[in-house]
């Protein structure tokens, strides 16, 4: 773990830049991205902005730095497919599980996933490769899932795997980062998990689920 200028950090040093970056992502959390200021980041964490400066060079950095580790964290979205089977009971249960686990992880790191999408859209390259490698983590394993039914005749031969499991991926984030909005359609957060369940296994499978 380095400082800005290039000297290692020593414990004390990661435990500052540490706590900087906790600061940073509380404040996400209940202020917008553009009103964080490295002043009042440094003041939350009780050091200086000098202090700040030391480990980040602007706020946008240090917000990288959480989004990369955040994107890190995304590798678990790849358990809730790779290996699992879509066939019969057990594919429902997968696509359940699928869209349980999604949904957890936005909801776990929304604060930050807002900043990446905002980045992402205002065409900044490493917020998009963030995004991406987040939602890959996903579709990768859900378009080898169709491939591989496909290969057995079980999917349609007109049925394309990756711009499936492209066209799935991105419903899956943009109702993950929908949640609250669903309450003003009057969907409760019970409804809309099975919901998506069963658009999950029909785009993948081709059929209604087993239950």
């Amino acid at each position: 773990m380095r400082t800005v200028d290039g000297r290692v950090a020593g414990r004390r040093g990661q435990a500052t830049r540490q706590k900087l970056l906790d600061c940073l992502s509380e404040m996400l959390s209940s202020s917008p991205y553009r009103d964080v200021k490295v002043i009042d980041v440094a003041r939350k964490a009780g050091t200086s902005p000098a202090t700040f400066y030391q480990y980040f060079p602007d706020v946008e950095g240090a917000v990288l730095e959480i989004a990369e580790h955040m994107a890190s964290e995304g590798a678990e979205l790849t358990e809730l497919i790779e290996g699992r089977s879509w066939v019969g009971k057990a594919g429902w249960q997968t696509a359940q599980e699928l869209v349980e686990g999604f949904l957890d992880f936005w909801k776990r790191h929304d604060a930050i996933l807002r900043v990446v999408d905002l980045g992402a859209a205002e065409g900044d390259k490493r917020f998009y490769k963030i995004r991406m490698r987040i939602l890959n983590s996903v579709n990768t394993s859900l378009a080898d899932a169709v491939a591989e039914l496909q290969a057995k005749g079980r999917v349609d031969k007109e049925v394309n795997p990756a711009a499936m499991a492209g066209s799935l991926v991105t419903m899956l984030a943009a109702a993950a980062s929908h949640q609250k909005g669903f309450t003003s359609w009057g969907v409760k957060q019970a409804e809309l998990k099975p919901n998506l369940a069963l658009l999950v296994h029909l785009g993948v499978t081709g059929k209604k689920p087993t239950r």
